[in-house]
C-alpha cells in the first residue's frame, strides 16, 4: 500500500518582557493541531533571544508531538475496536 501526503506546518513565535511563547500548527488537510511552549529568562541570565526561541519552539514542538501520538493511539484503538480486536498487534502498531 503506497501513501504520501504533505502536511503543513506553521511556527509562531512572540516574545515580550523576558518571555518567549511558541505556537505551532500541524494542518493535515482533515484536521489541525496546535501544540503551545514558553521560555523564561531569569532576571540573572543575560537575555538571548534566540534561545527563549529555540526553548519555546522545542517545547511547542513536544506539546504537538504528544498529541499526535495521542491521537494515533486513539485511532489505533478505534481499528481494534472496529474488528472486534481480530488484528493482531504487529498488523496495527508502528514501531518506535
Amino acid at each position: 500500500m503506497s501513501h504520501t501526503a504533505e502536511w503543513k506546518v506553521r511556527l509562531y513565535l512572540f516574545e515580550e518582557e523576558r518571555m518567549t511563547k511558541a505556537r505551532v500548527v500541524l494542518d493535515t488537510g482533515t484536521t489541525s493541531l496546535t501544540g503551545h511552549g514558553t521560555a523564561h529568562c531569569s532576571p540573572g541570565d543575560t537575555d538571548v533571544p534566540e534561545i527563549g526561541d529555540e526553548l519555546a519552539a522545542g517545547r511547542a514542538l513536544h506539546d504537538l508531538a504528544r498529541q499526535l501520538v495521542d491521537t494515533a493511539e486513539r485511532d489505533i484503538g478505534a481499528v481494534d475496536a472496529s474488528t472486534g480486536g481480530r488484528e493482531s498487534a504487529s498488523a496495527i502498531a508502528w514501531p518506535m
